[in-house]
């Protein structure tokens, strides 16, 4: 069960700095981030809250207040990167590697957490 503490912690903590970079571009590199919206076709109204969407979904998923809420954060952020992955393949500008490699995190962690999970 350690083993799987550890890969918990581990691809949790690499999800968590990927979506606080992730978030903090949002934020902080506005124009950028709208024009990389615009090119895949999505409306640049959404990234404020898809920002705080992020860092709402990683308070809910380091907190442990609730089972269900974590698991919705989890299915959100499952549902954020497979789409991300499927835009940017769609419009073909090789920027589709980044939500792939998050997408493999949030399984690693959410499987190792629901191994510990069902084992206590």
């Amino acid at each position: 069960m350690k083993n799987f503490k550890i890969i918990y912690w581990v691809s949790t903590g690499l999800l968590t700095a990927m979506m606080l970079m992730s978030a903090g571009m949002y934020i902080f590199n506005n124009p950028a981030i709208r024009e990389a919206f615009s090119k895949l076709g999505h409306p640049t109204h959404i990234i404020y809250p898809l920002a705080i969407a992020k860092i709402l979904g990683l308070i809910a998923i380091w907190t442990n207040k609730s089972r269900s809420l974590k698991e919705w954060a989890y299915a959100g952020f499952f549902f954020n990167f497979v789409l991300a992955f499927a835009a940017h393949v769609m419009v073909n500008d090789g920027e589709f590697m980044a939500p792939l490699i998050a997408l493999v995190l949030l399984l690693v962690s959410y499987f190792s957490w629901a191994k510990q999970d069902r084992a206590i």
